[in-house]
């Protein structure tokens, strides 16, 4: 199940529920009891053995381009 992380409004606090797809947009309650939260954007780090080889970008030039006009 999903993970999302919320903010309270009204105090502060940082937490996180899980939770059915079809509930992230629900409303959370806070662990304190307030209900003025907001879901947080989460992000995902993907990393390992495909991430480290990949082909480097055309061009091979220099510069801010890549093209080598810039030096």
């Amino acid at each position: 199940m999903p993970r999302y992380d919320f903010r309270c409004r009204s105090c502060g606090a940082t937490f996180e529920l899980r939770r059915p797809m079809a509930q992230a947009n629900d409303p959370a309650v806070c662990p304190q009891g307030h209900e003025d939260t907001v879901k947080l954007l989460s992000t995902v780090a993907v990393t390992g053995a495909a991430a480290a080889q990949q082909a480097p970008a055309a061009g091979g030039g220099s510069g801010c381009c890549g093209g080598g006009c810039c030096g």
